[in-house]
């Protein structure tokens, strides 16, 4: 892939995704407590789900996020509330040290490249508290791109924030750390529904597909549905996606 990174997480219709993830928005807002007055930071905030609900709270938000489409998307989806929006990246992020109350992530930061610059970083300008989501490794869907001979869309390190231990290495000397495993849940009509949804709406998927030749790609998006109709219920299909809520307190 030649895009960057800012291109590349712009170049999908995200914000449909993004607003399947409320549950989990909803949550880390309400776990960390966010109150009226504080300052939050939202580190790729995407379309701002975090942000606007962190404002609707009273706080005094910033969203930052490497991809300027998403932040367009943010600021329409942000209806005037006085939210500061800004470029940039994880790994180093334009405040100042110690800057703000509450930092969060949900999603976002992970996927940086490099883990030791962005637990730096949210250390660096945290002074109380933290809130990040992580994704955990997924064994079938691993399985179901290796029997087309390619690995996540993400990579692999992405999900080693999902692993045991990984956040406590990292941030676990700058914070007194609370990690939970939780399930998200991805609801559809059909297997075939929620192909429809990923495909155009998840970034890396999107472009891992579009290296594919059609042939490929067919076989894939077979095997893809396949997959997704192994959790059929009576009302539809439910694709659960384990994850960590990881919870810090600046030490």
């Amino acid at each position: 892939m030649t895009q960057s990174a800012g291109e590349l997480w712009g170049a999908a219709d995200y914000e449909r995704l993004a607003g399947r993830l409320a549950p989990v928005h909803d949550e880390l807002v309400d776990r960390l407590a966010i109150k009226g007055g504080e300052r939050v930071l939202d580190v790729a905030t995407g379309p701002g789900g975090v942000a606007i609900r962190a404002a609707r709270r009273g706080a005094d938000v910033t969203g930052v996020d490497i991809a300027p489409r998403l932040l367009e998307v943010a600021r329409t989806a942000a209806a005037g509330a006085p939210i500061r929006f800004d470029v940039g990246d994880a790994q180093d992020l334009p405040y100042a040290d110690a800057t703000f109350d509450v930092v969060t992530s949900c999603f976002g930061a992970i996927f940086a490249p490099d883990h030791s610059a962005v637990a730096h970083e949210l250390a660096r300008v945290t002074r109380g508290r933290l809130g990040l989501t992580a994704w955990r490794p997924n064994a079938e869907l691993g399985e179901l791109y290796r029997a087309f001979g390619v690995e996540s869309p993400e990579g692999r390190d992405p999900f080693d924030w999902g692993t045991d231990g990984y956040a406590e290495e990292r941030l676990g000397d700058a914070f007194e750390l609370v990690i939970e495993p939780r399930t998200w849940v991805l609801e559809g009509a059909s297997g075939e529904e929620i192909w429809e949804l990923w495909s155009t709406s998840a970034p890396p998927f999107k472009a891992m597909l579009a290296d594919m030749d059609d042939d490929r790609r067919d076989a894939f998006h077979r095997g893809y549905v396949a997959y997704c109709e192994g959790f059929r219920e009576d009302a539809g299909v439910r694709v659960p996606r384990d994850y960590l809520l990881i919870l810090g307190t600046r030490s």
